[in-house]
């Protein structure tokens, strides 16, 4: 079998990103969202599990590189088992970020840290049923409950796109009212506090690490901040590559995610291809 291939990415940044990543791999740092990036998007959340190739993928690629981060709004546990991440060979040194940072769990030691959610969460999970009723939500609507976050879904509706408009300004002010800001999505929005962004995650577990080049790769809105601060990286001289992870069911990918990437690839099987592609560049280089 021969090498996977290893897809260019279209922008002059993007390939001096690539090149920067195989010329300094001990330098470089991985960084993935999780839903849409490395699980497919699935109705039902609770029933998403990573793409079967990721976990090879990653223990291939890890040991070559000088971090693994997965940066989620999901809860780090939640994101390990759902990921498949616990005790994979390879998979020592990966982190897992969740609730945008708040949480973070190392595979090496298994350690999972997770701080007391915000007042404004509990008090906005006891009002939320009733205000989504007055809003007149459209049947098939949903809560997914993230601990420190709530995400209000309408895949399941008739209309997804009419009934997240319908929810958007009654929403933002039920956010409001409770020191909280609205993240849009793709049929979804999430209600959570203020400055917690992957962004900010991302950010924050870089300053721990030497400067060196970063991969990012993610799939909607809420990963906006996370390439921003790559481009602030980038803007510093640091070089950077942004991935994007197209949908694999016949959706468009997020045209505000896919203008900024480097790299299109489709869903989380074009990520897994690229990971691979990664550690088989890496390991023929040695």
């Amino acid at each position: 079998m021969g090498m996977p291939e290893l897809s260019a990415p279209s922008t002059p940044a993007g390939r001096a990103g690539l090149a920067a990543l195989l010329a300094a791999p001990a330098e470089a740092v991985i960084a993935l969202d999780f839903d849409g990036t490395l699980a497919p998007i699935v109705p039902d959340p609770d029933q998403a599990r990573a793409h079967p190739g990721v976990a090879a993928a990653l223990s291939a690629l890890a040991p070559q590189v000088g971090a693994v981060v997965v940066v989620t709004g999901r809860s780090a546990g939640v994101a390990v088992e759902y990921g498949g991440f616990r005790g994979v060979p390879g998979l020592e040194h990966l982190t897992v970020l969740g609730q945008y940072g708040a949480e973070r769990w190392e595979a090496r030691t298994g350690e999972l840290s997770s701080p007391e959610p915000p007042p404004g969460v509990a008090a906005l999970r006891a009002e939320l049923p009733a205000a989504l009723e007055r809003a007149g939500a459209h049947p098939g609507t949903w809560v997914e409950d993230k601990g420190r976050a709530l995400a209000v879904h309408t895949r399941r509706t008739a209309d997804p796109e009419g009934a997240l408009d319908a929810l958007r300004e009654p929403l933002a002010r039920l956010a409001a009212a409770h020191g909280l800001m609205v993240e849009p999505g793709r049929y979804v929005l999430e209600l959570r506090p203020p400055g917690v962004d992957k962004g900010a995650a991302l950010a924050g577990f870089l300053a721990e690490r030497p400067a060196g080049p970063v991969l990012y790769a993610g799939d909607d809105l809420g990963d906006l901040a996370a390439y921003a601060a790559v481009e602030k990286r980038r803007a510093d001289g640091l070089p950077g590559l942004l991935v994007c992870s197209a949908t694999a069911d016949g959706e468009a990918p997020v045209r505000e995610l896919a203008d900024r990437a480097d790299l299109v690839v489709p869903g989380p099987a074009g990520v897994v291809a690229l990971l691979e592609g990664l550690a088989a560049r890496l390991s023929s280089a040695r």
